[in-house]
């Protein structure tokens, strides 16, 4: 029995995918599993900084507390002392992230204190959505304490007063 040209096409669309059906499907595929890679990458990047802006925060809250202990104790003159002591030391308890004063070989995603340049030192895990103006190998965030002054009148004249307390980035950043 022999098929007509019309019956044969019938027969011969049901047989499955024609080779450029199935790349263009493999094509979508992988754009679409590159896009899920980038937004994956994106979301955990932007998770570690949240942790690392809210350590970070901690950090600052930690040193205004302790200013504010010594000043209502009549303890200013110990202030500059907090310029050059690690700023953790006045944390009730360390984060699990801290590795504690300059270790030989920093581990990405965990803080230390360089003793040396008297820094509290961050290093990121992810750096893809990073921008450091002076770049460290490996990339790292560094963080002096910093304490302000403004001038205060008193009796006698103008003196210096303590303005506030906080971390200063050495050098500039931005994340995100």
């Amino acid at each position: 029995m022999r098929l007509s040209a019309r019956n044969r096409g019938m027969i011969r669309s049901t047989r499955g995918f024609s080779l450029l059906e199935l790349s263009v499907v493999v094509a979508v595929w992988a754009v679409l599993f590159g896009v899920f890679l980038e937004r994956l990458t994106y979301y955990q990047e932007a998770a570690e900084h949240a942790r690392f802006e809210s350590e970070l925060q901690s950090f600052k809250t930690g040193l205004q507390l302790r200013m504010a202990e010594l000043i209502s104790t009549n303890r200013e003159r110990e202030l500059r002392q907090m310029e050059t002591d690690n700023p953790l030391r006045w944390l009730g308890q360390a984060p699990a992230t801290y590795s504690g004063e300059y270790p030989g070989n920093p581990e990405p995603g965990n803080w230390y204190y360089d003793s040396t340049t008297r820094e509290l030192v961050y290093v990121p895990n992810l750096t893809r959505f990073l921008k450091i103006t002076q770049l460290h190998r490996p990339a790292q965030l560094r963080f002096r304490v910093k304490i302000s002054y403004q001038p205060v009148h008193a009796p006698g004249g103008r003196i210096s007063g303590v303005a506030g307390i906080g971390l200063e980035a050495s050098p500039l950043y931005q994340w995100l």
